[in-house]
């Protein structure tokens, strides 16, 4: 191929690339969200879709594929046409369920390429009244006096709940029994009813149980304190350093998409996120809001891996 035909291809090529832009979406968008229906993640996906669908044209829904830590619906979306009519609602635990299998169906950054973060909100820490403690210093004189009598709820392995239970552990020299669950969200009901002592959950999801007296804060696990909880002191301030982390979650689309619909997307997305109206809500609801373009995303999500692969390595963790 001469030098002439190559430019011409590739100028074809950037034009049809352009021309599917304008014309997307031309049928309903689909979001293919990961978490149970109304758990964070959930919540925020469908906040999303009003917005979208004015912007759009076209209806946008969510479908939740719950399980196998978030890979269930990773390999799902991985598995779609790259169109844009697909989005995958990924958060932080399909970034650590790539580090624990050798699947390359759906990975974040491969197969599944970043369109924006979304979110990325620090964990809290809670407990159930029955424990009869009320700080972090009171569990952990619990933790060491009366192993027997904690659990911590996770997400399953590889979760970023298991995670930071398990880096809990280790920094505090603890043997606090884990209760994996098989999906995010789905621990809740258990954790009300007293059936597991512990867990570190989004802030939207416990804030309201928090402030009932159905469960006890212990810590934020971020650099600061949030504005949704802030008589809630960080992990830090209550006595344990180093035990940040944030449940953070975004949108991907199939590798393949044209660049000019992932870069409409994020734009449509920020777009959203900056209204007025939907950025106090969800700055009330507790979330941080991203909005960052692709390649920031994808950089994001390489530091996190680097972060969480050093805690699994430490812990020897493997995949089931």
């Amino acid at each position: 191929m001469s030098l002439k035909q190559l430019c011409l291809a590739v100028s074809c090529g950037l034009l049809l690339h352009t021309a599917w832009a304008q014309n997307y979406p031309s049928k309903t968008v689909r979001i293919i969200e990961p978490a149970g229906p109304g758990s964070a993640v959930d919540v925020f996906a469908r906040k999303l879709t009003p917005g979208l669908a004015d912007k759009f044209g076209q209806s946008v829904v969510v479908e939740n594929r719950p399980g196998g830590n978030s890979a269930i619906g990773a390999r799902e979306a991985a598995r779609s046409a790259p169109d844009g009519h697909t989005l995958f609602h990924a958060n932080i635990n399909n970034s650590l369920n790539d580090i624990l299998t050798n699947d390359a169906c759906c990975r974040l950054n491969e197969a599944l390429v970043p369109v924006t973060l979304l979110t990325s909100t620090p964990l809290v820490m809670v407990a159930h009244p029955s424990l009869g403690v009320k700080t972090w210093k009171e569990y952990l004189a619990l933790a060491k006096n009366q192993p027997q009598l904690l659990t911590f709820a996770s997400g399953g392995t590889g979760s970023i709940t298991q995670l930071l239970g398990v880096k809990i552990n280790m920094m505090a020299g603890l043997t606090v029994r884990e209760i994996p669950y098989k999906a995010i969200g789905a621990e809740l009901p258990d954790l009300m009813a007293g059936h597991v002592a512990t867990a570190y959950l989004a802030p939207v999801v416990v804030a309201q149980h928090i402030r009932s007296g159905k469960l006890v804060a212990l810590g934020v696990a971020g650099a600061r304190r949030i504005p949704i909880l802030p008589e809630v002191p960080t992990l830090a301030e209550a006595g344990l350093p180093d035990a940040e982390a944030s449940g953070w979650n975004g949108l991907f689309v199939p590798a393949g998409t044209p660049k000019p619909i992932i870069q409409r997307l994020q734009a449509e997305v920020s777009a959203i996120m900056e209204a007025p109206a939907f950025k106090a809500e969800a700055l009330s609801l507790g979330y941080e809001l991203g909005g960052s373009s692709s390649e920031e995303f994808a950089s994001y999500i390489k530091s996190e891996v680097a972060k969480w692969g050093r805690v699994i390595k430490d812990a020897k963790i493997k995949a089931e």
